[in-house]
C-alpha cells in the first residue's frame, strides 16, 4: 500500500514538473475561469447570451486593465525622467552608508560607480574597438518574430484563448468530467465542482478586493508624507501583494528604496519603511485571518506551504496560483477518498468539532487553550450552551481515559477550566490556581469557593420569596461537578442558585429554605446507587413538599431505569439549556 502510494506521489509530481510547459497554461486558464465566472454570470442576468455574456465580461476585464496599465505607464514616463536625480542620490546615500559601516568591501564602491582607478591611469589614445555587423536576414526576422510569439505575450495570447473555451463550453466540460466519474458519483462531484468553483472565486474575488484597499490606502498615505508618483507605488504594492508573502517585502523594499532617493536626509524613508510596517502588519495579522478565514477555507501554514511547493515546481506562476490550485485540493479532499490526508492538513479546520478539540486538549492538559476558546465560545453563545455543546460531550469521550493513569492530570485541567468559568462571579482578588486533586474533587472545590466567597449559605438569606434555585447531588465526583456547574450556569445568567450535598438532615438545616426556594435541580444518579439516591430524594420532597423537583437527564448512556427516576421528580429536562429556559425564558437567545 505504502508501495503504491509513493510510486503514485512520484508519478504525479514528475507529471506536473516535465509537464509543466503544456498544464501551466490549462491550468491557468482554468483558475482564472473559474474567478471570472461571477461575472459573466452578473452578464447573463441582464439579459445576454452565454457568449455574449462571456464576451462582455472578458472586454470589461481587458479595458479595466488596459486602462490601469496606461495610467501606470504615464507614471513610469515621468519616473524616468527623474531617475538621473535619484540615481545619484542612491549612489551618495550607498557611499555614506559604506563608510559608516567601514564595509570591507566599501573598495569596490568607487569601481563599480565611477572609473575605475587603473583606467585614470592609463594615458594615451584608446583603441576603437571594430565591430563586424552582419544584415538581418529575412528567416533571423522570422526567429525573432517566432520568439516574440512564443515568449510571455504568446503564452498569455494562449491563456486567453483556452479561457474562452473553456467559458463558452463550461456546460459540457463538466458533462464530460461527470460522465468519466461514472453515475453514482455524480452528486458528489456536482458538490466537489461546485465548491472548488466557488472557493476560487471568494478568494480571488477577496483577495482582489483586498489588495486593490491596501493599494489605495498607501498611495494616499505615501501621498501625504511627501513622496512623489505615490499612485504608482500604490499600485504596485496592490500588484505585489498578489504573490505570497514574498511580495509584500519586495513592494516594502521598493518604497523604502526610492523614498531614501527622494530627499538628502533619511526622515522620508523611516517614515515611508514604518508607515508600510504598520500598515502590512496590520492587514496581514487582522485584517487578512479574518476575511480568508472566511474565503478561503485553508489554515495560515497550508498558503505557506503550498507557495513553496508549486513554486519549486512551476516558479512564479506557481508561486501566484499556489493558493488556488491548493484550495481545489482540499474541496477535492472532502469528497475524494485519496485525497483526504490533503484536505485534513491543510484545511482550515481539521474536520474536528469543538467538543473533539475541546478532548484533545484535555488529554494533553492544555488547560490554557480550553478557556481561550471557551472565552471565544462564551463571547457569542451562553455559557448553558457550551456545556452542552463543548464541555460535558468533551468529558464524555474522556470519560474512559479517566481510569488509566491519567485521572489526577485529567480532573486537574477541568478544574482549572471550571475554575476560569466561574472566575466571572468571584470578587476581583488573587485566586488559587494550584487545586490538589488528591484531597477534593473538581465540584466540591467549586462549592468550596463560593463558600468562601459568599458565606455558609452562599449567599444572603434576606432575598425575595422562591428566588432561590438550588442544585444539589448525592456525593460524587461526577454528580457533584454537574451540578455546580449547573449553578455557574444559573448564576451567568444573573439568578440566585446555591448547591448543597444530598445527605440526612441537609434541607432541614437551611433556615426557611421553604420559603425561600423556587425550584430544586437534582442530578441525575450517574454513579449513585438507585436506592440511595431515591430515599435521598424522598426524603428532600418530605422537607421542600412545595418546591419543584427537577432533573437533567445526561445525553449519554448511564445505565439507570428513565421511567424510575421522572417517577420520583415533577420533571425531566435533557440540557443545561433547557433547564436554563424552564427557569428563565427570557435568558435564551
Amino acid at each position: 500500500m505504502k508501495v503504491n502510494f509513493a510510486v503514485t506521489a512520484a508519478c504525479v509530481l514528475g507529471l506536473l514538473y516535465f509537464g509543466r510547459e503544456v498544464l501551466q497554461p490549462v491550468v491557468t486558464a482554468l483558475v482564472l475561469s473559474l474567478a471570472l465566472a461571477p461575472l459573466i454570470r452578473s452578464m447573463g442576468s441582464l439579459g445576454l447570451s452565454r457568449v455574449n455574456a462571456t464576451f462582455a465580461g472578458l472586454a470589461l476585464v481587458i479595458v479595466t486593465f488596459a486602462g490601469t496599465f496606461a495610467m501606470l505607464g504615464a507614471n513610469v514616463m515621468a519616473l524616468t525622467s527623474d531617475l538621473p536625480e535619484y540615481t545619484a542620490e542612491i549612489r551618495s546615500k550607498s557611499k555614506s552608508l559604506e563608510e559608516l559601516a567601514q564595509h570591507p568591501l566599501a573598495r569596490l564602491t568607487p569601481q563599480l560607480l565611477e572609473e575605475s582607478p587603473s583606467a585614470a591611469l592609463e594615458t594615451g589614445p584608446r583603441p576603437v574597438p571594430v565591430e563586424i555587423r552582419e544584415h538581418a536576414s529575412t528567416s533571423d526576422s522570422i526567429a525573432k518574430a517566432i520568439g516574440v510569439v512564443s515568449g510571455p505575450l504568446g503564452e498569455a495570447f494562449l491563456v486567453l484563448v483556452l479561457m474562452i473555451f473553456i467559458l463558452l463550453d463550461r456546460e459540457n466540460l463538466r458533462d464530460r468530467v461527470l460522465r468519466l466519474v461514472g453515475q453514482r458519483e455524480v452528486s458528489r462531484t456536482i458538490k466537489g465542482l461546485e465548491d472548488a468553483a466557488e472557493g476560487v472565486s471568494r478568494f480571488f474575488f477577496t483577495q482582489l478586493l483586498l489588495n486593490l484597499t491596501f493599494g489605495v490606502v498607501i498611495s494616499i498615505a505615501l501621498w501625504l508624507i511627501g513622496i512623489p508618483h505615490a499612485m504608482l507605488w500604490g499600485a504596485l504594492c496592490a500588484a505585489l501583494r498578489f504573490v505570497p508573502y514574498i511580495g509584500a517585502l519586495i513592494a516594502g523594499a521598493a518604497i523604502a528604496l526610492f523614498a531614501a532617493a527622494v530627499e538628502p536626509g533619511w526622515s522620508l524613508a523611516i517614515y515611508a519603511i514604518v508607515l508600510f510596517i504598520v500598515l502590512e502588519v496590520f492587514v496581514a495579522n487582522v485584517i487578512e485571518p479574518r476575511v480568508y478565514g472566511h474565503s478561503v477555507g485553508m489554515s495560515p501554514l497550508a498558503v505557506i506551504v503550498s507557495a513553496l511547493f508549486w513554486g519549486a515546481i512551476w516558479g512564479p506562476l506557481g508561486l501566484l496560483l499556489s493558493t488556488p490550485l491548493t484550495l481545489c485540493i482540499v474541496v477535492g479532499g472532502r469528497y475524494i477518498k485519496s485525497l483526504e490526508p490533503i484536505s485534513i492538513m491543510f484545511a482550515e479546520s481539521p474536520n474536528t468539532n469543538e467538543a473533539q478539540r475541546f478532548y484533545h486538549r484535555v488529554l494533553s492538559g492544555d488547560a490554557n487553550a480550553i478557556i481561550e476558546d471557551a472565552r471565544a465560545f462564551l463571547r457569542k453563545s451562553t455559557l448553558a450552551r457550551y456545556c452542552d455543546k463543548v464541555l460535558l460531550p468533551g468529558l464524555a469521550m474522556a470519560g474512559t481515559d479517566l481510569q488509566t493513569g491519567q485521572e489526577s492530570r485529567l480532573r486537574a485541567t477541568v478544574a482549572m477550566v471550571a475554575d476560569a468559568l466561574d472566575a466571572g462571579h468571584a470578587p476581583s482578588r488573587a485566586r488559587r490556581r494550584n487545586i490538589s486533586m488528591l484531597v477534593e474533587n473538581v465540584g466540591a472545590h467549586l462549592r468550596h469557593q463560593r463558600e468562601e466567597r459568599l458565606g455558609r449559605w452562599q449567599g444572603s438569606l434576606d432575598v425575595p420569596a422562591r428566588s432561590v434555585i438550588v442544585c444539589t447531588s448525592m456525593p460524587g465526583v461526577r454528580e457533584e461537578f454537574l451540578s455546580e456547574l449547573l449553578v455557574l450556569v444559573f448564576r451567568d445568567a444573573k439568578l440566585d442558585a446555591r448547591s448543597f450535598v444530598l445527605n440526612p438532615g441537609g434541607p432541614e438545616d437551611d433556615p426557611g429554605a421553604d420559603n425561600l426556594v423556587s425550584t430544586v435541580f437534582v442530578t441525575y444518579p450517574i454513579q449513585s446507587a438507585p436506592a440511595a439516591w431515591i430515599a435521598a430524594v424522598t426524603e428532600l420532597r418530605a422537607a421542600l413538599p412545595d418546591v419543584q423537583l427537577v432533573t437533567i437527564r445526561p445525553r449519554d448512556d448511564v445505565g439507570n431505569e428513565h421511567a424510575t427516576v421522572a417517577s420520583h421528580v415533577d420533571l425531566v429536562l435533557q440540557s443545561f439549556e433547557e433547564a436554563l429556559a424552564f427557569v428563565a425564558p427570557s435568558k435564551i437567545g
